[in-house]
């Protein structure tokens, strides 16, 4: 027979278990209400990115999700890690293949994929007079968020190439790539770069080594990808910092645009008005003959594979802001002569290297203007961000004509 002090241990035991177990099933109940709630606000987030031992970061094949933090969409990564439909490898017989290569404006997360420019364009195109009898057009996007020129001249020759593209067209941002292309600007340490190595251009992958680099293959890393794929709560937890920092963003901006005079400028993302004049300093200096050389080699490559290259260098917001008065007053304000620096610069290197370069910038202000449309933002921030449908669309009628030019 046991003890009375031992029937007294086991009891406090008990109890304590019980109540361990109330706690428990508390906090199960709150998460699954929290769960709950999330998918019926309509809360997502998917887990659209890996690590990549390449690119720093890549596209994950297989992930999907609704978009909705700027515009909205359900986006369907591909079996090649591409926003894009699935594609063959192999270019079908008859067939006329463009690889498009740009940055968040390539990947176009904010509208559906049949409103993205790229595949206006391939539709468009379509209607060419120019285009042999029969022949298809097939336009596969290979744009990632963040990517500037050197992961795209990474991503031409990783996998491009095995799609054999007969034009090679470069969406080129000229408010964040130049940025993009220096780690001195970006000041982002999970990003191949390249940097010059006695007088030549060489291929810096340090971030392999950089504290914060995880194995896509680690246990750690693929748990918490499954996390966001099944569960709404994960994703809200896991986009907690990313969301705080955005927020900062937005109230430092918001500060600076208060200081300014309220100008909408402010309101994009990942721009660096020093992109929109001559570089003053040799860190900008240095980014700008990267960028160029990258662009070269690019085109290089391009032309060595028996294909053509595009430039198409887009447009700031501002730039296309349908009231003229706006306008003059931001870029008065700023202190710069316009936001054409960017253009003229890559209109000049495409002259001296011979390859074409269309400016999107001039006709969409033309656009705007008349019509009095925004070509950016979406819902209660007209004007701001990326393109809106009606940027996609007007942006890629002009790069099919333009291609349709090239094609005669």
């Amino acid at each position: 027979m046991p003890s009375p002090l031992l029937s007294k241990h086991r009891d406090l035991i008990k109890r304590w278990a019980i109540k361990q177990l109330k706690v428990l099933g508390v906090l199960v109940v709150l998460l699954l209400v929290a769960e709950l709630g999330l998918r019926l606000v309509g809360y997502s987030m998917p887990s659209l990115y890996t690590t990549d031992r390449d690119l720093g970061f890549s596209l994950r094949a297989g992930a999907e999700g609704w978009w909705r933090r700027e515009g909205e969409a359900y986006i369907k990564i591909n079996s090649d890690g591409l926003r894009d439909r699935e594609h063959n490898r192999e270019k079908p017989p008859g067939t006329l293949r463009i690889a498009v290569l740009g940055d968040s404006w390539a990947e176009a997360l904010q509208v559906p994929v049949e409103k993205t420019f790229w595949d206006v364009m391939g539709r468009k195109l379509s209607e060419c007079e120019s285009l042999p009898q029969g022949k298809q057009i097939e336009v596969i996007n290979f744009g990632v968020s963040g990517y500037g020129t050197a992961q795209e001249l990474i991503t031409l020759r990783r996998k491009v190439w095995a799609y054999s593209p007969d034009i090679v067209l470069l969406a080129f941002n000229g408010g964040n790539d130049v940025k993009d292309n220096s780690r001195a600007l970006k000041k982002e340490e999970m990003t191949p770069y390249f940097i010059y190595r006695d007088g030549a251009l060489s291929l810096d992958s340090s971030f392999l080594n950089a504290r914060g680099f995880y194995s896509p293959d680690s246990f750690l890393y693929q748990l918490s990808k499954r996390a966001r794929d099944y569960s709404r709560l994960a994703q809200f937890v896991l986009d907690l910092p990313n969301v705080i920092r955005a927020n900062e963003a937005a109230r430092a901006r918001q500060g600076g645009a208060t200081a300014k005079g309220g100008a909408a400028e402010q309101s994009e993302v990942g721009l660096d008005m020093a992109a929109y004049s001559p570089p003053a300093d040799p860190v900008w200096q240095e980014a700008w003959a990267v960028t160029e050389e990258l662009i070269s080699l690019m085109h290089d490559e391009v032309l060595k594979s028996g294909a053509k290259f595009l430039v198409v260098t887009l447009n700031h917001t501002m730039e296309v802001y349908p009231d003229a008065r706006v306008r003059e007053e931001t870029v008065k304000r700023l202190g710069i002569s316009d936001f054409s620096y960017p253009d003229r610069r890559i209109r000049a290197l495409g002259e001296r290297k011979g390859f074409e370069v269309l400016s999107l910038g001039p006709p969409l202000q033309t656009f705007a203007e008349q019509r009095k449309v925004f070509l950016h933002g979406f819902g209660r921030t007209p004007g701001v961000g990326h393109w809106n449908e009606t940027g996609h669309a007007v942006g890629g009628e002009m790069m099919a004509h333009k291609i349709c030019e090239m094609i005669r």
